[in-house]
């Protein structure tokens, strides 16, 4: 009997774009989806720009953006993303809050990206959710729309309405997205295509730095060692934490150690030359940390289905 995989459906996801809307957090929401779908090989994301009535509009920095429909023809799906621009108290008009009411009732969830919760809170799409905004607009979103529950974070999901700060905080928010719906090990690849996690300041204990950058920045440590690994307790040591502490925060963030991460990680990295250079097992074994090209192969095996010949030999880009 002939068995088929069938692969789930891609996520659907509406961006309504208003004029001099920042490129910038356009793309730190679009960009990680786009990177999840060509690290994984298949479409797990697709989206589209709409606007109010379908015309062009131009971002704050000059970059202009052709919409594929206009929000009221778009047909739902499973996110619509708000990215308003810095004039959003001048879209509040009862004919558009009345269309982004109905066009709610046609996708799963809401995300008000930057200042979006405004349009979301104007329209009673916040009534009794909690929720956050750009940090400067905190105390009059909180003031003028009391029946929300308005909290200072990154971002915050809140059932199905999701709302976030910036630029940075919807970055953040696509990573988790990708870490929620696709496993963390895609999530940690995704950020590593665009370095999060580097950054050495965040390694300085007088900044107190959130469990969630102790996270990333001991996954970048790891990152920059895979051919002569580090041990454990030096990684812990250098994002100002104990290895009893990391391991408890690489659990409760990432769902595993960070010796499976690590192995992970450098497993990864075999692929890739696998796939993508003329390196011998045995040299890839090395380059991945490995003792032997044996070791590196039982592992590779475990991890991928196939050992690193018959991936190369099928030139096959498996995810």
């Amino acid at each position: 009997m002939q068995t088929t995989t069938i692969r789930p459906a891609p996520r659907d996801i509406a961006i309504l774009l208003f004029d001099r809307f920042s490129n910038h957090c356009l793309a730190n929401a679009v960009e990680p989806f786009r990177a999840a779908n060509m690290l994984s090989r298949k479409e797990l994301y697709r989206w589209q720009f709409v606007t109010w009535d379908g015309t062009d509009v131009v971002s704050s920095s000059g970059l202009p953006v052709t919409p594929g429909t206009r929000l009221a023809d778009h047909p739902g799906g499973d996110y619509l993303f708000l990215l308003p621009s810095y004039g959003y108290a001048g879209e509040t008009g009862p004919d558009k809050l009345v269309a982004l009411r109905e066009a709610a009732r046609r996708f799963t969830a809401l995300v008000g990206m930057d200042c979006g919760a405004w349009l979301m809170a104007a329209a009673g799409l916040l009534d009794g959710h909690r929720a956050t905004i750009h940090w400067d607009e905190i105390g009059r979103f909180a003031e003028t729309f009391p029946e929300v529950d308005t909290v200072e974070d990154r971002f915050v999901r809140d059932g199905d309405r999701i709302t976030c700060g910036g630029a940075t905080t919807t970055f953040e928010l696509t990573l988790d997205m990708i870490r929620r719906q696709h496993g963390p090990m895609l999530r940690l690849e995704v950020a590593a295509l665009f370095m999060h996690g580097e950054r050495s300041d965040l390694l300085d204990p007088l900044l107190r730095p959130t469990s969630a950058q102790r996270v990333d920045a001991a996954v970048a440590l790891m990152r920059r060692h895979i051919e002569e690994p580090l041990p454990l307790a030096a990684i812990a040591g250098q994002v100002g934490a104990t290895q009893k502490t990391l391991e408890g925060l690489f659990k409760k963030s990432l769902r595993m150690t960070p010796r499976t991460v690590y192995r992970r990680l450098r497993l990864r990295e075999a692929r890739r030359l696998v796939k993508h250079s003329r390196l011998s097992v045995a040299e890839i074994a090395v380059r991945c940390g490995y003792q032997n090209a044996s070791a590196m192969t039982r592992a590779f095996t475990e991890e991928f289905g196939l050992p690193p010949r018959d991936l190369r030999m099928r030139g096959e880009r498996t995810p």
